[in-house]
């Protein structure tokens, strides 16, 4: 995959379709626990397009009052998150490059209508770490460009099974989804895509 930041290791098909639905099995199981939800933006409050959850030490979440943050908790139901899968742990060992384990797993709905603006996962203390995002369920048209907003993007249409990893001079680049391609996958048993990203949140030590 050709990109404006060096750093991006794009993986099609990464995982086989038995390693999809079992991990789908595994998120219908954290989403039991820690129910999908409607994040808002700062300040406005207005509702984001995806629905969210986490699994992990800690999760990434965003309201009105407080903003873009991490938390051990989830924010209706105040629980702790669940773990992270033993099948991501390992895929985060197996091509992440980094010494350490993750911290987050955000987990991402987004319906047929759904879009995610261009931004950076930079609420983190820790920009050593990659950021590995996994792609299940419909395709998707993703954009990613350099670490200054406004730059040249590329565009790249990613399907269930595919991985990608930002780490490098491409950690901060900023990326984003303009546009979900409905009834494109069969591994969910309604439309839509989920996207899991990984990240390691806090300096080690």
């Amino acid at each position: 995959m050709k990109s404006p930041s060096k750093g991006v290791r794009y993986l099609p098909n990464h995982l086989s379709a038995d390693q999809q639905n079992h991990l789908i099995s595994q998120i219908r199981s954290i989403t039991r626990q820690a129910p999908l939800y409607i994040p808002r933006m700062p300040k406005t409050g207005k509702p984001m397009s995806v629905k969210m959850t986490n699994c992990g030490l800690l999760g990434w979440v965003t309201d009105k009052n407080s903003g873009y943050r991490y938390q051990s908790f989830h924010p209706l139901t105040k629980k702790s998150w669940p773990e992270i899968p033993d099948q991501l742990l390992e895929l985060w060992q197996e091509i992440a490059n980094y010494p350490h384990r993750p911290e987050a797993c955000l987990i991402n709905y987004y319906d047929s209508d759904a879009k995610m603006g261009m931004h950076q996962d930079r609420d983190e203390q820790n920009f050593d770490a990659p950021v590995v995002s996994i792609s299940l369920g419909d395709d998707c048209m993703f954009r990613i460009g350099g670490v200054t907003r406004g730059g040249p993007t590329r565009s790249l249409r990613l399907q269930s099974g595919d991985v990608v990893i930002l780490e490098g001079e491409a950690r901060l680049a900023f990326h984003g989804v303009d546009k979900i391609y409905p009834d494109t996958s069969m591994v969910l048993n309604n439309a839509g895509r989920i996207n899991l990203t990984l990240r390691r949140v806090t300096r080690p030590g």
